[in-house]
């Protein structure tokens, strides 16, 4: 436990920080499986609809810093395999 002011403050913005960044990856897998449900499903007009909110929310968290930009590259490209397969 630290003792010093500012290291206690640190202590509190990281742990605000760290539920942000939690909430934002969670939205970002949410997502994720609600594209690959629509896929899986063989609904064109709704994975197309996904697969654009899929791609929004993988580029915010990658602009954040929240994901890596190569992650964020290989699951959209995954995403688009997927549904470039259904089609």
């Amino acid at each position: 436990m630290p003792n010093i002011k500012s290291a206690k403050k640190r202590v509190k913005v990281i742990k605000t920080k760290t539920l942000r960044n939690k909430m934002v990856k969670t939205n970002v897998k949410t997502t994720i499986k609600n594209c690959e449900a629509a896929v899986t499903n063989g609904d064109k007009a709704k994975a197309a609809e996904a697969l654009a909110a899929a791609y929004k929310r993988i580029d915010q968290a990658a602009a954040k810093g929240i994901l890596n930009k190569n992650l964020a590259a290989r699951k959209k490209s995954q995403l688009a395999k997927a549904y470039g397969k259904m089609a």
